[in-house]
């Protein structure tokens, strides 16, 4: 067996000290691009590997270290219609919490900087962040009328998205998978013994996940018999109707009284401050009429079905992407962006009982509105 190759063997070949070999294969700007290339060209051509077992001792030993050292600081960037107008938004909410929660694990310490700070432009930030040695930002819950080219120094700077705003540059991003959330909630309904499935979204949601959640439902709907397909209830809602939660993103009543009437669901998958308002107006009761999947799920009690969409861990997963960056100075707008999707949980709950009778037919079914 060959012996493994070491940095102190490519050190003797390449005519230079060890640590300038340790510095070049973690791409640290410390030394001119040239240096770094002509050595790590050397270390790829006589065999060099990293030794993973000797990298996860030094994390140990990093994360084990005590005393009073230094945190390093990474950056929570956002952009809102107020500092923290993002919180009363769960998802927002959620991923600032979950990556406050792993940085600390991770080494790190988190630091919000808000973008509609008097004074606070992109140039600014950026000497802000280089004045105080913060080489690591998540960009984070950026409202999508803020939609706008982000230019700071990314030369200097690791960076990771949260979702899909702001459009560029091309970061490696992090959101949940919605597509996949949609699916789940159909493949249960299906296993709970509903056929005729229902998808009500305001239409601007659906933009902001990249049309993911009507994807996966229009992809899973492939499934059912044709006589059982029910189109999808997408409506129009002001893209900046107020900055409080869900303001204006209620289903239109017409819209929905129509659709129920001509479509005839059995069960209906939505976000409950897009629909439930609306259906108790209109005097319809969950399960008694129709039943229902909730696709951001935060009541855990059972007494609804639905998805727990799990932002935390997309926010710690953020962390852990900027901090791999860091350790290995992949700095700047990557080649090749690349995106982390998070899965959601299934959880059951009263509003989709099980069905114990058959599906009747559509045109057999009548709903009923109850008195009151």
């Amino acid at each position: 067996m060959n012996p493994r190759i070491t940095q102190a063997d490519i050190a003797k070949k390449a005519g230079v000290h060890s640590t300038t070999v340790s510095l070049a294969l973690r791409n640290h700007p410390s030394l001119p691009i040239e240096t770094r290339q002509r050595i790590q060209a050397l270390a790829e051509s006589i065999g060099y590997r990293p030794d993973p077992n000797l990298r996860s001792l030094m994390a140990y030993r990093r994360s084990m270290a005590g005393g009073k050292k230094h945190v390093s600081t990474l950056a929570y960037v956002t952009n809102w219609h107020s500092k923290f107008g993002w919180k009363p938004w769960p998802a927002h909410a959620q991923f600032y919490e979950g990556a406050c929660r792993r940085a600390p694990q991770m080494g790190y310490q988190l630091e919000h900087f808000w973008l509609g700070e008097p004074g606070l432009g992109d140039q600014r930030l950026s000497d802000i962040l280089i004045a105080r040695g913060i080489s690591g930002a998540i960009i984070a819950s950026f409202w999508p009328g803020f939609d706008r080219p982000l230019q700071l120094d990314w030369s200097r700077l690791g960076a990771v998205k949260i979702d899909f705003s702001p459009r560029d540059p091309k970061l490696h991003n992090i959101t949940n998978d919605q597509s996949a959330i949609v699916r789940l909630a159909m493949h249960h309904a299906r296993e709970a013994g509903y056929r005729r499935i229902g998808f009500v979204l305001p239409k601007k949601f659906d933009e902001f996940v990249n049309l993911a959640w009507s994807a996966g439902f229009l992809a899973d709907q492939q499934k059912s018999e044709l006589s059982d397909r029910v189109p999808i209830l997408s409506y129009a809602t002001p893209l900046d109707s107020s900055t409080e939660p869900y303001s204006g993103d209620l289903v239109p009543r017409r819209v929905l009284e129509d659709w129920l009437k001509k479509h005839k669901p059995e069960v209906l998958i939505s976000w409950g401050p897009f629909l439930l308002p609306r259906l108790l107006e209109l005097g319809y009761s969950i399960p008694g009429d129709f039943a229902y999947v909730d696709v951001f799920l935060e009541d855990l009690t059972g007494s609804t079905a639905g998805v727990r969409q799990n932002c935390q861990r997309v926010g710690e997963c953020a962390v852990e992407v900027i901090a791999d960056q860091i350790e290995h100075n992949y700095l700047g707008i990557p080649q090749v962006s690349m995106t982390t999707l998070v899965e959601g949980t299934w959880v059951d709950g009263a509003t989709m009982p099980l069905r114990t009778k058959p599906t009747a037919t559509p045109a057999s079914r009548s709903f009923s509105r109850k008195a009151g």
